[in-house]
């Protein structure tokens, strides 16, 4: 079954699942998880500068022998390259990627006292080709009215910790209405609790996996979950979530498992 895509704000689509390489920086590892990803249709790869593993995915990329135009790459500009080496760290990146453009570019958290003129210099990315769109990540609320006020092109992209354990709600609101993908790192809140008998009931009604409800709750919040494996069978069950839905009952018996439980950096105290 094909991928669904999102229509972002800039007219360019982006695949509602993707392969997230974060910790994949092993090079034999690296490259045989974009493999089999491609080989059981996924076309999106995030990666980022400071997953350290742009070569091993561009190499892969380059090895597989499909056309550049038909896989959507993603890459993040990490944050102690977000001063006035930004432009150069990217070029870099580009080097290893083995390619001219990225479709996607975020600043990959929200630095206090960089991440307004980074932006610019984003801006100056895209206007240059270099980046097909750019976004952001890590960014809450507070940290989007702020470049929403400031900016001259609109970020397309919010990525961000997302999953049945913090859901987010108002944050994706606010996405909603100001037309910005929300993408959904760690959609399976790297393995905690994925014991939950709330999930285990929804799994066994659908005769799926607890990881692939994770997965499709995200899918069904209208986001773009980034699930993360190096295990080939993982891989293909994580895509294995496009022929079925959650119904009103299974969403309502979800939402109560939100409890703003975080796996990763906390950017809600950021200034």
């Amino acid at each position: 079954m094909a991928v669904p895509s999102l229509k972002m704000n800039d007219g360019r689509e982006i695949p509602q699942i993707g392969l997230g390489l974060w910790l994949n920086n092993d090079d034999q590892a690296c490259r045989d998880s974009v493999k089999w990803a491609l080989e059981v249709g996924y076309r999106h790869f995030d990666s980022a500068q400071a997953y350290e593993n742009e070569q091993f995915l561009g190499e892969a990329i380059k090895q597989s022998g499909i056309k550049r135009e038909e896989v959507f790459i993603t890459t993040k500009i990490r944050t102690s390259n977000m001063g006035l080496e930004l432009t150069e760290s990217f070029d870099e990146s580009l080097k290893k990627l083995q390619m001219d453009y990225v479709d996607l570019l975020l600043l990959h958290f929200p630095v206090t006292v960089e991440r307004r003129p980074a932006w610019y210099r984003m801006e100056e990315i895209f206007n240059a080709g270099k980046a097909e769109t750019i976004g952001v990540s890590n960014y809450t609320v507070t940290h989007l009215e702020e470049l929403l006020r400031e900016s001259k092109i609109k970020p397309a992209v919010n990525q961000v910790e997302l999953h049945v354990y913090l859901q987010q709600p108002e944050l994706l609101e606010y996405c909603r209405k100001n037309n910005i993908v929300v993408e959904a790192y760690s959609p399976l809140a790297h393995g905690r609790r994925l014991e939950d008998p709330v999930l285990a009931k929804i799994a066994k009604k659908h005769g799926k996996s607890i990881a692939q409800i994770m997965i499709r709750w995200c899918i069904e919040a209208g986001t773009v979950p980034l699930p993360k494996s190096a295990h080939k069978e993982r891989i293909k069950q994580n895509l294995e979530v496009l022929d079925f839905s959650l119904d009103k009952q299974d969403m309502s018996e979800l939402t109560k498992l939100d409890e703003d439980f975080r796996t990763c950096w906390d950017p809600t105290h950021v200034t």
